[in-house]
């Protein structure tokens, strides 16, 4: 039996689709009306990550395997609260759970957030160099991070600490997830922005990885691979692009008009404190954050050599992951 959270979301519901061409006995948490119809054979369980006797029942004896896959994406200040608990006590939870079931292996879905970033460029000059990160990478605790990195660098601490208590686990660090999901969550608000039609982008650099590989190299590397003597991290990242070259790609696939004005930093920091002045006074969400405005300033890629040395497998190209995932949007969309 394998259990897995976030079964609903982009890299749960694409991990349930690998699992079952298995033909693996598969129970999933959701949070929600239990999806009907969708997954045929899923025993779903209804509840909360945050709820450490409902994962008592649920990971049984007869459970072998655990995809964490849960987790909150959000870089809006209101949201500190709701990441801390979602990414940090409910993986404490998880990990909990499974160390009462002595030899179950864990994969726990992280994000390159996780892994910080590098110390700023000295120089001017070195600013323009692309900085390349691998699983090497450590957390600066002295350095200023997002309230969504720091929370998933805890949730991954709960994880070691586990692993400490005996947990055999995975550990794999996805770049920005891209696929058919929902409009108004995490990395799919991304594809929204260029179906939306809008003019601006700001300057960075945007690693990305198909949500299809997430699953395929996670299902790999916790059911196929012998469990090694300790945890292991492993990046999942198919590429990297400008943002305004990815945008205008988008935009393309869905048979829409393309961002075309660059904004400068300066212009970007004006912005997100107007958008965080909008959001308080109407509620909405902000479409530009400081976090956000300030993302990819510093040319970074995520190195994903060492999973594709341990799985064999490779990563989609961003025109096919679009292509897949724009038509989708498209199929099944309400009106964003």
């Amino acid at each position: 039996m394998i259990f897995v959270t976030g079964a609903t979301g982009l890299v749960g519901s694409f991990l349930l689709h690998e699992l079952q061409a298995r033909g693996l006995a598969i129970r999933a948490l959701h949070r929600d009306t239990t999806p009907i119809g969708v997954f045929p054979g899923v025993e779903w369980v209804q509840g909360n990550i945050l709820d450490s006797s409902l994962l008592t029942s649920v990971i049984s004896p007869e459970v072998t395997h655990v995809f964490h896959c849960a987790g909150l994406v959000s870089y809006a200040p209101k949201d500190e609260d709701a990441l801390l608990q979602t990414n940090m006590e409910g993986t404490a939870a998880i990990v909990d759970a499974c160390l009462a079931q002595p030899g179950i292996r864990l994969g726990y879905v992280s994000s390159v957030a996780a892994l910080g970033l590098p110390a700023e460029p000295a120089s001017e000059q070195s600013a323009g160099t692309k900085q390349v990160v691998t699983e090497k990478a450590t957390w600066d605790l002295g350095a200023s991070h997002p309230a969504y990195a720091t929370s998933k660098y805890l949730g991954e601490l709960e994880v070691w600490r586990g692993a400490a208590e005996g947990l055999n686990a995975v550990i794999v660090n996805p770049s920005v997830v891209l696929g058919p999901g929902d409009w108004h969550r995490s990395s799919t608000r991304l594809l929204r922005y260029a179906y939306d039609e809008h003019r601006f982008y700001t300057k960075g650099l945007l690693n990305f990885v198909d949500a299809r590989d997430v699953a395929a190299h996670l299902a790999r590397l916790v059911l196929d691979l012998p469990a090694p003597a300790f945890t292991e991290r492993y990046i999942l990242n198919g590429g990297a692009y400008p943002l305004g070259d990815f945008l205008r790609k988008a935009a393309t696939a869905f048979g829409r008009r393309p961002p075309t004005v660059a904004v400068p930093d300066w212009a970007a920091e004006i912005i997100w404190r107007l958008e965080h002045g909008r959001a308080i006074l109407t509620g909405a969400r902000p479409l530009i954050t400081r976090d956000t405005a300030r993302a990819g300033r510093q040319p970074i890629y995520y190195e994903a050599s060492k999973v594709q040395l341990a799985t064999g497998l490779s990563f989609r190209p961003l025109s096919e992951t679009l292509a897949w995932a724009t038509q989708g949007l498209k199929t099944n969309r309400t009106t964003p």
